[in-house]
């Protein structure tokens, strides 16, 4: 497998553009799209996915029938009509129509379903992590390069118009050198009706499946991988809730990057409502950003923060990621804002925080690149 090389330069070019709105568009630049796995993170998708202009909704696929029955509606009173599947497999095969899908099915399924679905032909929207092992990560990423198809990763918040503009700050120099990052989400637990968020081996505990959102702004914000983490973490409210748990409720990681950039990063369940929330801060030789509201504060004097121009405030994150995906697959462009060589990074950062943890050791980065066939 060639290497994958992920310069700073390389992260600053792809950090350029800003959150896509589609242009307007004809009746012949309409996309077909499937929405398969619309549960609660594909239902959400799919709420956003039916109102961007050029998106199509043909087909919605689940496992659960009555799942694919209430998506089916969701389509119809937006307007449109979807064929309903409990097969992916089979919609792939019958319905040729489909030009991209939308994939939100849970983390372990990932790394097969993304390849089956590039191997087909189709463009792929393919929600975060990449995959739970490492190996699967550059397996897919293979996939995607011998694609015909364009595939983008789910990481929404590369799209949140507050933290895009942010991102694109300290990429233009605004905060002069990146010195470090810190970044705190704390919240209350998982939802308890979503049996498998709380199985490490379907998840890949906490860090994967949600501290990664977090981590992939640091990394984007920094421009390249860490050297190394390190990490402690555990259960220590919620033991065997609810029953069988295996996932943490808390941890806490710092990772070190090149020049002496560090990222603090803490993360817990048990946070009474509206007391600490999420932050989201990197600190420059010049200042210091939020991402989360897209303000500064310059370090050699005294002032508010300052609001950064932030182009579609107040739009929902999915959805100007979806519409990035659909003008992504108009215009042919390969390399999204969340592209699959920046998801690979990203998962592999929330892999090396998870086993830092778990075997109480300092994880380097080339461990994790060697498994992953990128070294």
């Amino acid at each position: 497998m060639e290497p994958v090389n992920l310069s700073r330069r390389d992260l600053i070019h792809l950090a350029a553009a800003a959150p896509a709105v589609l242009s307007a568009q004809n009746k012949g630049d309409v996309i077909r799209v499937a929405f398969v796995g619309v549960g609660n993170r594909g239902s959400f998708l799919l709420k956003h996915g039916v109102r961007v202009p050029g998106i199509q909704v043909v087909a919605v696929c689940d496992i659960l029938p009555e799942r694919a029955e209430a998506a089916a509606q969701v389509v119809a009173k937006a307007g449109g009509k979807a064929r309903v599947w409990n097969d992916f497999r089979k919609m792939l095969d019958e319905q040729k129509e489909i030009d991209a899908v939308v994939l939100a099915t849970p983390d372990w399924t990932h790394k097969d379903f993304d390849i089956a679905i590039l191997e087909v032909g189709k463009n792929l929207y393919a929600e975060k992590p990449l995959a739970l092992h490492t190996r699967d990560t550059g397996a897919i990423l293979q996939a995607a390069k011998q694609a015909k198809g364009i595939m983008q990763v789910g990481f929404q918040l590369r799209h949140d118009p507050n933290r895009n503009a942010a991102e694109k700050f300290i990429q233009s120099g605004g905060i002069g050198r990146v010195l470090m990052c810190h970044g705190i989400r704390h919240g209350g637990d998982l939802p308890r009706n979503i049996p498998w968020y709380f199985d490490k081996t379907k998840c890949g505990d906490i860090v994967i499946d949600q501290g990664i959102h977090i981590l992939d702004l640091f990394t984007w914000a920094i421009g390249t991988h860490p050297i190394r983490a390190m990490g402690s973490g555990g259960t220590d409210l919620f033991v065997d809730e609810p029953k069988g748990r295996t996932v943490m409720d808390n941890y806490s990681l710092i990772l070190e990057y090149p020049n002496g950039v560090r990222v603090n990063f803490s993360h817990h369940y048990f946070d009474p409502p509206g007391f600490s929330g999420d932050q989201e801060r990197v600190f420059g030789s010049n200042g210091s950003v939020d991402l989360v509201s897209a303000t500064w504060k310059p370090r050699d004097r005294k002032s508010e923060p300052i609001k950064l121009e932030v182009p579609n405030a107040g739009e929902d994150s999915t959805y100007m990621s979806l519409a990035a995906f659909a003008e992504n697959i108009r215009t042919g462009n390969r390399k999204p804002v969340n592209n699959v060589e920046s998801a690979l990074v990203s998962t592999l950062v929330p892999i090396m925080g998870t086993r830092a943890i778990y075997q109480k050791r300092i994880v380097e980065w080339e461990e994790v690149a060697k498994e992953a066939g990128i070294a």
